[in-house]
């Protein structure tokens, strides 16, 4: 690792998650932790994110009771450091488009049984946008340095998109619309 990646809390909570594991698994990540492992090149207060959150696809088997038990043993070591994998949400509970799954980017992370996966790109950003806060903002504005999306995509992207039912939410989504679209124009060359 550069030193830039001297402290990376995802990583860390996900080869301690490893190690409890008696098999093998699959998680995807999303969230800053999505951002500090899916991108070589992601500033490293990325990595100072202190929990990972996850999505479980509703088409996947439930994980199993070894992979709970491995999640309360990894929380019980990073305890201490304040260090967590605590939020895994049904993929209904996170703005998706209903296509999602088979387009996740597999990790390529120094793991022995778990296979780690983030969401596409454009599914990372409607995930950014259940709260449209300043902090999300910043990092639709770094997913779309990356992997430019134009305005046309995202709009096309939105009304595809699976809202949880909470109203809340649909509100904050249909209130971040147009600033993701001002940062697509932003960025785009």
């Amino acid at each position: 690792m550069n030193g830039s990646r001297v402290m990376n809390n995802p990583l860390e909570i996900l080869q301690t998650l490893d190690r409890h594991l008696p098999e093998p698994a699959e998680l995807t990540v999303f969230g800053r932790s999505a951002l500090a492992l899916g991108f070589p090149d992601s500033p490293p207060y990325y990595g100072a994110t202190r929990d990972v959150d996850g999505i479980i696809p509703v088409t996947a088997e439930e994980p199993d009771a070894d992979f709970w038990l491995a999640q309360q043993a990894t929380n019980a070591d990073l305890k201490p450091r304040e260090l967590y994998i605590t939020h895994l949400f049904s993929e209904l509970d996170v703005i998706l488009e209903p296509d999602w799954q088979p387009r996740r980017v597999a990790l390529d992370l120094p793991l022995a049984k778990l296979k780690v996966f983030r969401p596409a790109t454009i599914d990372l950003v409607l995930t950014k946008m259940a709260r449209g806060d300043e902090q999300d903002m910043e990092d639709i504005r770094f997913l779309l340095s990356r992997e430019p999306i134009s305005p046309r995509e995202l709009e096309a992207a939105f009304a595809r998109a699976r809202v949880p039912d909470v109203e809340e939410i649909r509100q904050l989504f249909v209130a971040a619309q147009p600033k993701v679209l001002k940062l697509a124009g932003d960025t785009l060359p």
